[in-house]
């Protein structure tokens, strides 16, 4: 038998990931969120409009998307109710954050250069992600007392970097999921994953067929 619930959110388990942006000093940002969903080469973030990343990423049409491994967990915790917001918003005061300017030294994770965007890449994520921004759309617009509070970014791919210790033996362009080991947020907790539990026939398709016009555009990028 089920029970009828109100949970007041449905984080049923999505990877975490960490945004860098550029702000309007030309300093970095670093936030995390898992609001996140990929199709192809593109995704779609889902942010709260009083965040600071919200602000550069409408400013700059850009950031890179790192992935972190279960083994950074700490880094990520420690960004945990930050912004880069000054002077802070009152729904974030509310819920305890406070102002840090230098996101990736109190994470102690390290900016690298990328390649297509101005954001930096983080050193210690095994997949990191230049990303361009397409479409902005908005979220809980039906309802006055959420109406702004939420947008959703489409965001498309420009470049890939994958460390070699998640790349399956032999592939360049594939991520063995024996090896890759992402933070997952679950109801505001922090979980990884556990042991393939059975075969997927999905998989029997050729990563190959899945490649799309945005990788070729990706290519013809001239730095």
């Amino acid at each position: 038998m089920h029970f009828k619930s109100e949970p007041p959110i449905l984080y049923f388990g999505t990877p975490v990931v960490l945004i860098s942006t550029v702000n309007e000093n030309q300093s970095y940002n670093l936030a995390p969120m898992s609001s996140v969903f990929w199709l192809g080469w593109r995704c779609m973030l889902g942010l709260g409009t009083a965040s600071q990343t919200v602000q550069n990423i409408k400013r700059t049409g850009e950031c890179v998307l790192n992935l972190p491994s279960v083994d950074l967990v700490g880094a990520v915790d420690r960004l945990a109710r930050t912004t880069g917001r000054d002077p802070i918003p009152a729904g974030k005061l509310k819920k305890g954050y406070r102002y840090e300017k230098e996101k990736f030294e109190l994470a102690g994770l390290t900016p690298v250069p990328s390649e297509t965007v101005a954001a930096p890449r983080v050193e210690e994520c095994p997949v990191q992600m230049e990303a361009k921004l397409i479409a902005i759309h908005r979220v809980g617009e039906d309802e006055p007392l959420q109406a702004g509070n939420i947008l959703t970014f489409e965001m498309r791919i420009q470049r890939v970097y994958l460390h070699p210790s998640i790349l399956m033996e032999g592939h360049n362009n594939r991520v063995d999921p024996n090896k890759w080991r992402p933070l997952i947020m679950s109801f505001q907790q922090f979980y990884g994953l556990g042991e393939q539990v059975h075969p997927s026939t999905l998989a029997q398709i050729p990563e190959a067929l899945y490649y799309s016009a945005d990788i070729e555009r990706a290519r013809e990028l001239v730095v």
